[in-house]
């Protein structure tokens, strides 16, 4: 090191002198589990955890709990307010405002939906923490119906 200059970079180094150790071996063969990873035979034979008769007569399908099918609900309904805003103002230049304004109302609802709804029922809505999310609904709602305003 004393013959090389200060301002010389890892990368003029030059090979590596001596013998190279190998990495450290990984050992995480089981880690995480899968959900669909065979179970010990410990475990299949419990009853407990034999498969329900509607499992075992349609293998590949999963039952949906109440809560995944209710967690759609919110964003479909803010989904379905954007277009309909979004075909009347398509129309023409007398319906603009009023479909801009529909587009902002479905904002303003998705900041409502997400602020009252918990995240698993929220679905789609949730994409960061509550507050920023309902602060970007809401901003994006509020400045939508000011251009919707704006508009004769």
């Amino acid at each position: 090191m004393a013959n090389r200059p200060a301002n010389a970079g890892a990368h003029s180094a030059g090979p590596p002198r001596g013998p190279v150790a190998a990495p450290p071996p990984v050992h995480h063969q089981g880690f995480p589990r899968s959900r669909r990873s065979p179970a010990s035979p410990a475990r299949q034979s419990s009853p407990a955890r034999q498969a329900s008769p509607a499992r075992q007569a349609n293998p590949g399908r999963q039952a949906s709990p109440p809560a995944q099918v209710l967690a759609w609900l919110p964003y479909l309904i803010v989904l379905a307010g954007v277009a309909v805003g979004l075909y009347v103002a398509w129309r023409g230049s007398q319906q603009a405002g009023r479909g801009v304004a529909v587009v902002g109302g479905a904002l303003l609802a998705a900041a409502a939906a997400r602020l009252a709804l918990p995240p698993r029922y929220a679905g789609l809505l949730v994409t960061r923490g509550k507050a920023l999310d309902v602060a970007a609904f809401a901003v994006l709602g509020a400045a939508v119906l000011g251009v919707a305003a704006s508009l004769p």
